[in-house]
């Protein structure tokens, strides 16, 4: 039953930290459902890094050209041909990931306000969630088609992105489809609005899965290595065809699909979770 529960979990991250669905609502979700208490810290850092895997392995040559970037940038900067107006793709995408991610820090301080939600054995503000992430979808299939690309990015854009990306720490609310919706905002086209959003995430699952072994070292966890090891690797497999899925779907302006999927989810969920609330009984499978 372990294994089969990791697997269910490796696939569901996978899926869902790429679909504009929420990874962490739909975990939550379904260890609510399963009667699985909330993943340990080792679960979760090991699901999160297969699905850095997948990013690395679909996106590889645009986060070598960016890796290069940084240090061409450092170079420039020391011998004095540093210039903000002439940067190619890769250096502005660099200077826009970060920007983005700075906004990130001041969250991690009143972080607890954000994951508060999480694992508390209700899931009505999930449901509310996954209904706020579907309306961003159907806003972001109305949106005028885009012409902005990596070199034409604002810090503006960055700025954007980023707060909505802060807003996808609540578990529910999809951070690649709050991002890339937000991308879309800004007048990015929809292959720039993918691609920023899912090397956006970089930092953010690197960084939390760094704080999540930190504090798993504190807790003195034992680990299962057979059982991480399926966890990484189906979370990773799944994770590569999910934005193979992604990049397909956004170019034919279908996210309003994902959108109906989840107006149903969270009114499902809602009432479920008023319904054991007013019951006193918990649905389980």
């Amino acid at each position: 039953m372990e294994y089969i529960s990791i697997m269910i979990q490796g696939i569901i991250q996978g899926l869902t930290e790429f679909l504009p669905i929420s990874s962490s609502g739909h975990l939550s979700v379904a260890q609510h459902f399963l009667g699985v208490e909330e993943s340990t810290l080792l679960i979760s850092i090991v699901l999160h890094l297969g699905t850095l895997v997948a990013v690395f392995i679909a996106f590889g040559k645009d986060i070598l050209g960016i890796i290069k970037e940084f240090f061409l940038t450092i170079r420039d900067v020391f011998t004095g041909r540093f210039s903000w107006n002439n940067m190619n793709d890769s250096r502005r995408m660099l200077f826009m990931v970060v920007i983005a991610t700075l906004l990130l820090i001041p969250a991690y301080f009143v972080k607890d306000f954000f994951t508060c939600m999480e694992g508390d054995g209700d899931i009505i503000f999930e449901g509310c969630a996954f209904l706020f992430t579907a309306m961003l979808l159907f806003l972001s299939d109305a949106c005028v088609k885009g012409i902005k690309t990596g070199k034409n990015m604002k810090i503006r854009d960055a700025v954007s992105v980023g707060l909505f990306q802060c807003v996808a720490l609540f578990p529910g609310v999809s951070r690649s489809g709050s991002t890339i919706t937000a991308g879309l905002f800004c007048g990015l086209t929809r292959e720039t609005a993918v691609k920023f959003s899912f090397i956006l995430g970089i930092p953010a699952i690197l960084g939390g899965s760094v704080l999540e072994i930190k504090d798993a070292v504190e807790a003195g966890t034992e680990f299962n290595l057979p059982l991480l090891a399926v966890g990484f690797i189906v979370s990773a497999v799944v994770g590569i065809l999910a934005i193979k899925l992604v990049k397909l779907i956004t170019k034919k302006n279908k996210f309003k699909l994902f959108g109906i999927y989840l107006l149903i989810l969270g009114v499902l969920c809602v009432f479920a979770g008023i319904y054991e609330n007013v019951t006193g009984n918990l649905i389980r499978f």
